[in-house]
C-alpha cells in the first residue's frame, strides 16, 4: 500500500478491482510459492526474518492479485501496493520536492536528508483491519523541520503527500503535520527503509494507522485544505488516530 488499511506491509493497502473489471490469472508456480514463504514465516529464526521479507516483497511487486497479503512474515508486516508496479529509487535518482504554499520550494536527495538531524522512535505499528506489530523503530528527519525549512505561509492549513508509485497520495493537517512524532524516515527496524516497506523514504505518524504513513514519499506539498487521500476517498477517516477514528478502540501507539 503503499500503506493500507490491511495496510500492506503494515502499511500496503489492499489491492483495488482491475480498471476493466478483469484480474490476471495466478499461476500455481507463484501460488505454491507463496504458500511456502508463509509456512516459513511461521517457524523461521530471526537470522531468516529480513531474507523472508524480501522474498514476499519481491513476490508482491509481481502479484496483481494482492494474494502475497495474506501471508504474515517472521516480522508481522504485510504486503500489499494500490499500483501495479512500483519502480525503485536509489541514492542516484531519488528526489523529496517540497513545495506548495512555502517561501523556499525545496528538492532533497538522499544523501541531504541524512545530513539532517535524525530522530529515533519506538512505536507500536497498528493497521486498521487489525494487526499490530510491537515496538517497531522508525528513523528520520522531523516533518517539521522540513516545513520550517521551506517557510509556510500564511493562509496554509494542511499538508498532501504524493508517492512515487504514481497512485498513493495521504494529508494531515498542517498541526498534525508539525507534531514532533512524524517523521520523514529513512530507517525502518533499525536498517535502511527497503524498497518493500517503501523506501529509500516513506511517512511515518506514529500516533495514526498505518495508512496515513504513506510509502514510497516523493511529494510534500503544502495546501490551503485538507485534501483527503487514497483511502479516505474510498471510506476511510480522515483523521486517523490509533483507537479513536474508523470504528476501532485499539490502545494507542503513541
Amino acid at each position: 500500500m503503499n500503506s493500507s488499511p490491511s495496510d500492506a506491509e503494515p502499511d500496503k493497502e489492499p489491492p483495488g478491482p482491475d480498471p476493466d473489471g478483469t484480474g490476471t490469472p495466478v499461476g500455481r508456480r507463484l501460488v505454491l510459492t507463496m504458500l511456502g514463504l508463509g509456512a516459513a514465516g511461521l517457524v523461521a529464526a530471526p537470522v531468516l526474518q529480513r531474507t523472508l521479507e524480501t522474498g514476499l516483497g519481491a513476490l508482491s511487486d509481481k502479484d496483481p492479485t494482492g494474494l502475497t497479503g495474506l501471508l504474515p512474515n517472521g516480522g508481522g508486516f504485510r504486503y500489499y501496493s494500490v499500483a501495479s508496479s512500483v519502480p525503485k529509487k536509489s541514492s542516484a535518482d531519488y528526489r523529496l520536492t517540497v513545495d506548495g504554499l512555502v517561501d523556499r520550494p525545496a528538492a532533497y536527495t538522499l544523501d541531504a536528508l541524512k545530513r539532517m538531524e535524525q530522530t529515533r522512535m519506538v512505536r507500536d505499528v497498528q493497521c486498521v483491519t487489525g494487526w499490530r506489530v510491537p515496538e517497531t523503530p522508525f528513523e528520520g528527519v522531523r516533518l517539521s523541520a522540513l516545513l520550517d525549512a521551506a517557510g509556510v505561509r500564511a493562509g496554509a492549513k494542511a499538508v498532501r503527500f504524493t508517492c512515487f508509485d504514481g497512485t498513493y497520495s495521504e494529508s494531515l493537517t498542517l498541526d498534525q503535520a508539525r507534531r514532533a512524532d512524524v517523521l520523514v524516515a529513512l530507517r525502518m527496524q533499525d536498517r535502511p527503509v527497503s524498497h518493500s516497506h517503501g523506501g529509500p523514504v516513506r511517512l511515518y505518524v506514529a500516533p495514526m494507522y498505518f495508512y496515513k504513513s504513506a510509502k514510497w514519499l516523493s511529494g510534500i506539498t503544502v495546501t490551503d485544505s485538507v485534501r483527503p487521500g487514497y483511502w479516505e476517498k474510498l471510506g476511510y477517516d480522515v483523521d486517523a488516530w490509533v483507537g479513536r477514528s474508523n470504528g476501532r478502540d485499539d490502545a494507542p501507539t503513541t
